[in-house]
């Protein structure tokens, strides 16, 4: 069975409390907490698999929302790069929506939002999106769920969050992290000189040499 009918399977919660009290590596690293997939991964791959989440292959829109640009490195507790890694992320669109059939909310889906994207890690561990800066919808805080596959392993999955959202101190998933834990969670989405992003963020995955964990489902 593949790491990714693992997760559509398990979902894992990637970082439980036993590895959050790993030792730091030599660079002082801490792993990235893990955190629950939530109810709304794809139940079948999208047809339009790429990093970018703003098109939608056979449409000529682009999303709502402001288009944000989340990059970053998948590392080990050492600081090494781990290359060759899948890196997959999905989030609602800019009115609240996943694309998903379990959510039933009335609110309209943004039909060129492509709500997942994945990419590999490059050979210094590298991998960007073009996303939008993920929004709140009602019990949730802004956030973008993210999951690392590791030949071999379960996959990391954890929830990305945005500095400075007031929702953050509201929310359950976010606040069921340890407080000194939290900023290894936030990405600060600022303003950018470029053609078509407004934003951009950096977002740094701190991997064990161990993946393990329990998957929630009924949360987003």
């Amino acid at each position: 069975m593949s790491d990714r009918s693992n997760l559509r399977r398990r979902l894992v919660l990637g970082g439980g409390a036993a590895l959050l009290a790993a030792p730091l590596g030599a660079a002082q690293r801490v792993l990235t907490p893990g955190q629950t997939a939530g109810p709304f991964y794809p139940v079948t791959p999208p047809l339009h698999q790429d990093n970018d989440l703003t098109r939608v292959a056979g449409r000529s829109g682009q999303a709502a929302g402001q288009i944000s640009d989340l990059a970053g490195r998948v590392l080990d507790l050492n600081g090494r790069p781990l290359a060759g890694l899948r890196v997959e992320i999905w989030q609602c669109d800019a009115n609240g929506r996943y694309r998903h059939p379990r959510d039933r909310r009335t609110v309209p889906e943004d039909p060129d939002f492509q709500g997942f994207g994945h990419t590999v890690t490059d050979a210094e561990g590298r991998y960007r999106f073009r996303t939008i800066r993920p929004v709140p919808y009602p019990g949730r805080t802004p956030h973008i769920h993210a999951a690392v596959f590791e030949e071999g392993r379960r996959p990391f999955v954890t929830q990305i969050y945005v500095v400075g959202e007031p929702l953050n101190d509201g929310d359950f998933l976010f606040q069921r992290v340890p407080e000194d834990l939290r900023p290894l969670l936030l990405a600060d989405f600022r303003p950018v000189d470029d053609p078509v992003a407004e934003l951009a963020a950096e977002f740094d995955f701190v991997l064990s040499p161990v993946l393990a964990g329990l998957f929630e489902s009924d949360t987003a």
